[in-house]
Protein backbone atom coordinates (compact mmCIF):
# COMPACT_ATOMS: atom_id res chain seq x y z
CA UNK A 1 0.00 0.00 0.00
CA UNK A 2 1.13 3.53 -0.73
CA UNK A 3 -0.09 7.04 -0.18
CA UNK A 4 -2.62 8.17 -2.76
CA UNK A 5 -1.04 11.46 -3.78
CA UNK A 6 2.06 13.55 -3.33
CA UNK A 7 1.74 17.00 -1.76
CA UNK A 8 4.80 18.11 -3.70
CA UNK A 9 3.34 16.94 -7.03
CA UNK A 10 0.11 18.78 -6.29
CA UNK A 11 1.92 22.01 -5.36
CA UNK A 12 4.00 21.83 -8.54
CA UNK A 13 0.88 21.15 -10.64
CA UNK A 14 -0.95 24.13 -9.11
CA UNK A 15 2.08 26.37 -9.67
CA UNK A 16 2.55 25.25 -13.27
CA UNK A 17 -1.15 25.57 -14.09
CA UNK A 18 -1.01 29.16 -12.92
CA UNK A 19 2.21 29.74 -14.89
CA UNK A 20 4.01 30.78 -11.71
CA UNK A 21 7.76 30.40 -11.42
CA UNK A 22 9.27 28.67 -8.41
CA UNK A 23 11.04 31.91 -7.46
CA UNK A 24 7.72 33.82 -7.45
CA UNK A 25 6.05 31.28 -5.17
CA UNK A 26 9.09 31.27 -2.86
CA UNK A 27 8.91 35.07 -2.64
CA UNK A 28 5.22 35.02 -1.80
CA UNK A 29 5.80 32.38 0.88
CA UNK A 30 8.96 34.13 2.13
CA UNK A 31 11.00 30.94 1.89
CA UNK A 32 14.04 29.82 -0.07
CA UNK A 33 13.76 28.50 -3.61
CA UNK A 34 15.90 25.52 -2.63
CA UNK A 35 13.60 24.48 0.20
CA UNK A 36 10.49 24.93 -1.94
CA UNK A 37 12.09 22.83 -4.69
CA UNK A 38 12.68 20.10 -2.08
CA UNK A 39 9.00 20.31 -1.08
CA UNK A 40 7.89 19.88 -4.70
CA UNK A 41 10.19 16.83 -4.99
CA UNK A 42 8.88 15.42 -1.67
CA UNK A 43 12.29 15.67 -0.02
CA UNK A 44 10.99 18.18 2.57
CA UNK A 45 7.54 18.39 4.11
CA UNK A 46 5.84 21.75 4.66
CA UNK A 47 4.18 22.53 7.96
CA UNK A 48 0.44 22.99 8.30
CA UNK A 49 1.00 26.77 8.45
CA UNK A 50 2.94 26.74 5.16
CA UNK A 51 0.26 24.59 3.51
CA UNK A 52 -2.28 27.20 4.60
CA UNK A 53 -0.13 29.92 2.99
CA UNK A 54 0.19 27.89 -0.21
CA UNK A 55 -3.58 27.32 -0.33
CA UNK A 56 -4.09 31.08 0.10
CA UNK A 57 -1.68 31.87 -2.76
CA UNK A 58 -3.48 29.45 -5.10
CA UNK A 59 -6.95 30.24 -3.71
CA UNK A 60 -7.71 26.59 -2.97
CA UNK A 61 -8.81 24.98 0.28
CA UNK A 62 -5.93 23.52 2.27
CA UNK A 63 -7.83 20.23 2.52
CA UNK A 64 -6.78 19.48 -1.06
CA UNK A 65 -3.31 18.61 0.22
CA UNK A 66 -4.48 16.04 2.73
CA UNK A 67 -4.60 12.40 1.86
CA UNK A 68 -7.59 10.21 2.58
CA UNK A 69 -6.12 6.82 3.31
CA UNK A 70 -3.88 4.52 1.35
CA UNK A 71 -4.30 2.64 -1.91
CA UNK A 72 -2.57 -0.39 -3.39
CA UNK A 73 0.50 0.53 -5.45
CA UNK A 74 -1.18 -0.70 -8.64
CA UNK A 75 -4.07 1.79 -8.13
CA UNK A 76 -1.92 4.87 -7.42
CA UNK A 77 -2.59 7.54 -10.03
CA UNK A 78 -5.23 5.36 -11.69
CA UNK A 79 -8.08 4.55 -9.33
CA UNK A 80 -9.87 6.79 -6.83
CA UNK A 81 -12.16 4.88 -4.49
CA UNK A 82 -15.18 6.84 -3.23
CA UNK A 83 -13.96 6.62 0.37
CA UNK A 84 -10.55 8.03 -0.63
CA UNK A 85 -11.72 11.14 -2.50
CA UNK A 86 -10.23 14.37 -1.21
CA UNK A 87 -13.04 16.57 0.03
CA UNK A 88 -12.75 20.30 -0.47
CA UNK A 89 -15.25 21.05 2.24
CA UNK A 90 -17.68 23.90 1.79
CA UNK A 91 -15.73 26.65 0.08
CA UNK A 92 -19.09 28.24 -0.67
CA UNK A 93 -22.08 27.83 1.63
CA UNK A 94 -24.34 25.15 0.20
CA UNK A 95 -21.71 23.53 -2.02
CA UNK A 96 -19.72 20.42 -1.09
CA UNK A 97 -17.05 19.27 -3.54
CA UNK A 98 -14.55 16.43 -3.78
CA UNK A 99 -11.79 15.61 -6.24
CA UNK A 100 -12.54 12.63 -8.48
CA UNK A 101 -9.20 12.86 -10.31
CA UNK A 102 -6.33 10.92 -8.71
CA UNK A 103 -4.31 14.13 -8.31
CA UNK A 104 -3.78 17.58 -9.83
CA UNK A 105 -1.11 16.65 -12.34
CA UNK A 106 -3.31 16.34 -15.46
CA UNK A 107 -4.35 19.16 -17.79
CA UNK A 108 -7.87 18.83 -16.37
CA UNK A 109 -9.56 17.88 -13.12
CA UNK A 110 -12.80 16.09 -12.33
CA UNK A 111 -14.95 17.29 -9.46
CA UNK A 112 -17.99 15.78 -7.73
CA UNK A 113 -20.29 18.58 -6.54
CA UNK A 114 -23.36 18.53 -4.32
CA UNK A 115 -25.44 21.72 -4.30
CA UNK A 116 -27.53 21.71 -1.14
CA UNK A 117 -31.29 22.50 -1.31
CA UNK A 118 -32.36 26.15 -1.10
CA UNK A 119 -28.85 27.56 -1.51
CA UNK A 120 -27.21 29.80 -4.08
CA UNK A 121 -24.04 31.56 -5.07
CA UNK A 122 -25.05 35.10 -5.87
CA UNK A 123 -21.46 36.24 -6.42
CA UNK A 124 -20.49 35.96 -10.07
CA UNK A 125 -17.58 33.62 -10.79
CA UNK A 126 -15.32 34.02 -13.80
CA UNK A 127 -12.25 31.84 -14.35
CA UNK A 128 -9.84 31.38 -17.26
CA UNK A 129 -11.03 27.80 -17.73
CA UNK A 130 -13.20 25.56 -19.82
CA UNK A 131 -15.71 23.72 -17.66
CA UNK A 132 -18.21 21.02 -18.49
CA UNK A 133 -20.78 19.85 -15.95
CA UNK A 134 -23.12 16.87 -16.13
CA UNK A 135 -26.15 16.92 -13.82
CA UNK A 136 -26.52 13.49 -12.25
CA UNK A 137 -29.60 14.30 -10.16
CA UNK A 138 -31.75 17.23 -9.09
CA UNK A 139 -32.42 20.57 -10.78
CA UNK A 140 -30.01 23.52 -10.87
CA UNK A 141 -30.50 27.09 -12.04
CA UNK A 142 -27.40 28.55 -13.72
CA UNK A 143 -26.70 31.99 -15.17
CA UNK A 144 -24.00 31.98 -17.83
CA UNK A 145 -22.99 35.40 -19.07
CA UNK A 146 -26.24 36.76 -17.61
CA UNK A 147 -28.51 34.26 -19.37
CA UNK A 148 -30.63 31.96 -17.14
CA UNK A 149 -30.91 28.19 -17.63
CA UNK A 150 -32.55 25.43 -15.58
CA UNK A 151 -30.84 22.05 -15.85
CA UNK A 152 -32.12 18.66 -14.76
CA UNK A 153 -30.76 15.13 -14.47
CA UNK A 154 -29.02 14.13 -17.69
CA UNK A 155 -28.41 17.72 -18.84
CA UNK A 156 -24.95 19.21 -19.24
CA UNK A 157 -23.45 22.66 -19.60
CA UNK A 158 -20.23 24.21 -20.82
CA UNK A 159 -18.60 27.41 -19.63
CA UNK A 160 -15.65 28.88 -21.54
CA UNK A 161 -14.31 31.63 -19.32
CA UNK A 162 -17.73 33.27 -19.10
CA UNK A 163 -19.12 34.76 -15.88
CA UNK A 164 -21.56 32.46 -14.10
CA UNK A 165 -23.45 31.84 -10.89
CA UNK A 166 -25.84 29.16 -9.63
CA UNK A 167 -28.87 28.54 -7.41
CA UNK A 168 -30.65 25.47 -6.11
CA UNK A 169 -33.98 26.90 -4.94
CA UNK A 170 -35.48 23.41 -4.95
CA UNK A 171 -36.12 20.94 -2.11
CA UNK A 172 -33.60 18.30 -3.24
CA UNK A 173 -29.81 18.40 -3.53
CA UNK A 174 -28.19 18.54 -6.97
CA UNK A 175 -25.32 16.20 -7.82
CA UNK A 176 -23.04 17.23 -10.69
CA UNK A 177 -19.79 15.96 -12.19
CA UNK A 178 -17.42 18.63 -13.57
CA UNK A 179 -14.44 18.45 -15.90
CA UNK A 180 -12.36 21.62 -15.59
CA UNK A 181 -9.34 22.60 -17.65
CA UNK A 182 -6.88 23.78 -16.56
CA UNK A 183 -7.29 22.62 -12.95
CA UNK A 184 -8.31 25.38 -10.57
CA UNK A 185 -8.47 23.56 -7.25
Amino acid sequence: MTKQNSIGEDIRALRNTRKMRLTELAERLQCSVGWLSQVERDISTPSQAVLEQISDVFEVPSSIFFEKGTVPDREKGRIVRAENRRAFGERVDGLVESLISPDLTDSFEMIHSVFQPETSRDEIVQRPTQELAYIVSGRLDVWIDGEAFTLGAGDSLRIRGEPFRWANPYKKPVVAIWVISPPVY
